[in-house]
């Protein structure tokens, strides 16, 4: 259990930037965990394909708190590609034992220990959904 909640984790969760929402946003992702009730909200405002500004709303565990605090260090200039590229990488690490991401999402590698713990899958994986479901909401807006 040490390892699961190491400082670099616990420090993560404890860096989750503030609850906030956009005015406008371009989509937004809400997902929660059946296992354990954890809720993740995000916003995301897009331009020329790229996320210019996220805001997050959050009540979760420690590792929801964690993921989410990683992702969003990385959001801010990612692609929508990158990010829906994203959310099946983060997937196969957790419950596969697959590599980690790398580039601009590297630092999602330490929740590499989440790995050995299923029952803490769901809530670590809500935010990789949540963004995947803005994007979707974003795409449906422009089609329309």
């Amino acid at each position: 259990m040490d390892e699961l909640y190491s400082n670099l984790l616990l420090e993560a969760a404890g860096s989750l930037p503030a609850a906030r929402s956009l005015d406008a946003p371009s989509g937004q992702g809400r997902r929660t965990s059946k296992v354990c009730g954890s809720e993740v909200e995000v916003d995301l405002l897009l331009a020329d394909g790229r996320v210019v500004d996220h805001a997050l709303r959050v009540k979760a565990c420690a590792l929801g708190q964690a993921s989410t605090s990683l992702l969003s260090q990385a959001l801010n200039g990612a692609s929508q590609e990158e990010l829906r590229a994203l959310k099946p990488v983060m997937e196969k690490m957790l419950r596969e034992g697959g590599p980690a991401p790398e580039g601009r999402f590297a630092a999602l590698e330490a929740l590499t220990p989440i790995r050995d713990y299923p029952a803490r899958h769901a809530s670590t994986l809500l935010i990789f959904g949540a963004v995947v479901d803005a994007l979707d909401e974003a795409a449906a807006k422009n089609a329309a």
